[in-house]
């Protein structure tokens, strides 16, 4: 199943970011779960935010994942939203 998750810093929280953007980076690349990824941007080109769809073979798995994800472990979000995705076009 494809479950998307949209992830939105904290206020001003691009130093933390930045700071655990090679770990996260790293784990995106060290599991088969990620099927696509990228970070959210505002108007600036600035770093707000993350989508990642992972491929995974149900909700817990995902939920463990996002769990695991070192900017989740540095306290980066302000929100997290997991959501069963279907793909139509692309």
């Amino acid at each position: 199943m494809l479950v998307c998750l949209m992830a939105h810093d904290k206020p001003d929280a691009l130093a933390v970011r930045m700071e655990n953007r090679p770990a996260h980076v790293e784990y995106l690349k060290s599991t088969d779960h990620v099927h696509l990824a990228g970070p959210l941007l505002n108007t600036d080109g600035e770093m707000t935010g993350s989508m990642v769809v992972l491929d995974v073979p149900d909700m817990a798995t995902a939920e463990a994942w996002a769990k695991n994800d070192p900017y989740a472990k540095a306290g980066l979000f302000q929100s997290v939203m997991l959501s069963e995705w279907k793909k139509v076009i692309g």
